[in-house]
């Protein structure tokens, strides 16, 4: 993977998608003052982030502007517990992560406000984010079948919790 890959976060997306739509770029892309950038991002730190258990963490934890999510860096990424995963673990995410992005280049005249709208989301990148969503959810030992997303954003609290006593 060449150097300089960033992640790109809206700092505003509607509450009425699932996933909040980020770009995975290289430094050749310029970017507006409208949303946060993650430097030095890898295919992984892709998968997590637009990942369900992700989204539901910041759904959770996250300001709003009226009724849609407003992404802090500060409240909802740095305060985020991470998964450690085993190596397979890792890859897979990675996989899962190429596999949203090689869905979204099925669709090269749509924007991603275009391909994350939550009624018609192309059925490849669903299944792709689908897909990853399980496999974030396997590295977090979280219980693919019946995992909620408030028992999610409960067992994230008390990661949280726990990560917050070793400081």
């Amino acid at each position: 993977m060449p150097k300089g890959h960033f992640i790109v976060v809206p700092e505003v997306s509607s509450e009425r998608r699932r996933y909040v739509p980020m770009g995975f770029m290289d430094d050749s892309v310029l970017c507006s003052n409208k949303v946060r950038l993650m430097p030095n991002a890898t295919l992984y730190h892709f998968g997590i982030l637009t990942s369900n258990v992700h989204m539901a963490w910041m759904r959770a934890v996250c300001g709003r502007l009226k009724s849609d999510y407003d992404y802090s860096i500060k409240i909802v990424y740095n305060n985020f517990p991470w998964p450690t995963p085993r190596d397979a673990q890792r890859a897979k995410i990675e996989q899962t992560s190429q596999a949203i992005l090689d869905a979204r280049t099925l669709y090269p005249d749509a924007s991603l406000a275009d391909l994350y709208d939550e009624t018609t989301m192309p059925p490849e990148l669903r299944k792709a984010h689908q897909q990853n969503d399980r496999a974030v959810m396997q590295a977090y030992g979280f219980s693919v079948k019946d995992m909620t997303e408030s028992k999610c954003v409960a067992e994230l609290m008390r990661m949280y919790q726990k990560l917050a006593e070793l400081r």
